[in-house]
C-alpha cells in the first residue's frame, strides 16, 4: 500500500513540476528524478501484486495498474515526453489514478504460468502492444491540436514548438508500427499456439474479436500511410479507433466479466 501511494504522489508531483517548468522555464531535472522513482515504486507493487506462487494475478485492477505503468514508461524511453511535453500532462496524472487503483481490492484472476516462458512472453509482448499503441494515441491527439494551431496562425507553444511537426509525425508512425508488428505477434502466437500456452483451443470471444478489428484499423492506416500518404486527421481518427478497440478488448472485456459480472 505505502508503495502505490508513494508511487502516486511522486507522478503528481513530477506531473506538477512539468507544468511549471514548462511555463516559468525552471530546470526540468527534477521532474524527471521524479517520474523515475514513481516508474520504480509502481513496478515494485505491480511486481508484488501480480507475481504469486500460482500464477499471475492479472485481475481487471492489476491489468489497469500495469498498463498505465507500461503507457508511462514506453512514453519515457521513447523520448515522447520530452519531444512532447504535454503528453506528459495526461500521462501522468492517469498513472497517479491507475497506480492505486488495486487498493479498491477485487477479486483475484489468476493466470497459471508454471513456469512456462512462452505464456508469458505472449503476455508481456501483447501488453507492450497496448501501451504503445496508448502512447501513440495520445500523441497524435496532440499532433492534431499543433496542427490546427498552425492552420489558424497561431504559433505552437514553446514546449511543443522545438521539434518539427513533421519529425513528430514521422516518430509517431514508427511507434504505431512498433505497436503493430508487437500485436500481430501476439494474435498469431495466441492463435497457433493457444493449446500450447494457455491449454485450450481458440474460442470466439468478444475479446478476441475486437482485438482482430484493432489490428485490422492499424493494418489499413499503415497501408494508407504507405499507399496514400495518409496524416492529421484521417490518421488520428485510425489511430484512435484502433486503439480504442484493443482496449475495449483486452481491459474493456476485463472490466464487464469481473467487475459487473462478477466472474
Amino acid at each position: 500500500m505505502i508503495l502505490l501511494l508513494l508511487a502516486a504522489a511522486f507522478y503528481g508531483a513530477a506531473a506538477w513540476l512539468r507544468h511549471r517548468s514548462a511555463r516559468t522555464g525552471a530546470p526540468a531535472w527534477p521532474s524527471t528524478v521524479l517520474f523515475e522513482m514513481a516508474l520504480l515504486l509502481h513496478a515494485l507493487s505491480i511486481w508484488r501484486a501480480v507475481v504469486t506462487p500460482e500464477g499471475f494475478d492479472l485481475s481487471f485492477l492489476h491489468a489497469l495498474s500495469l498498463v498505465a505503468w507500461l503507457t508511462a514508461l514506453v512514453a519515457g524511453l521513447s523520448g515522447v515526453l520530452a519531444k512532447l511535453p504535454a503528453v506528459g500532462n495526461v500521462i501522468l496524472p492517469v498513472a497517479a489514478v491507475c497506480a492505486l487503483a488495486p487498493l479498491a481490492g477485487g477479486s483475484p484472476h489468476l493466470f497459471p504460468y508454471a513456469g512456462d516462458s512462452l505464456a508469458t512472453a505472449h503476455i508481456a509482448v501483447a501488453l507492450l502492444a497496448y501501451a504503445l499503441f496508448a502512447v501513440a494515441a495520445l500523441q497524435a491527439l496532440l499532433l492534431t491540436g499543433l496542427e490546427k494551431r498552425l492552420h489558424r496562425g497561431l504559433a505552437p507553444m514553446e514546449a511543443e514548438g522545438s521539434v518539427p511537426l513533421l519529425t513528430l509525425e514521422r516518430f509517431l508512425f514508427r511507434l504505431v508500427a512498433l505497436g503493430f508488428v508487437l500485436l500481430t505477434v501476439t494474435l498469431a502466437s495466441g492463435l497457433l499456439f493457444s493449446e500450447q500456452l494457455f491449454g485450450k483451443p481458440v474460442t470466439f470471444t468478444h475479446k478476441n474479436l475486437f482485438s482482430v478489428l484493432g489490428w485490422l484499423a492499424f493494418a489499413v492506416l499503415l497501408f494508407g500511410r504507405w499507399r496514400y500518404g495518409w496524416r492529421g486527421r484521417r490518421a488520428l481518427y485510425w489511430i484512435v479507433g484502433g486503439t480504442t478497440l484493443l482496449v475495449l478488448g483486452y481491459l474493456g472485456s476485463k472490466f464487464v466479466a469481473e467487475i459487473l459480472l462478477g466472474r
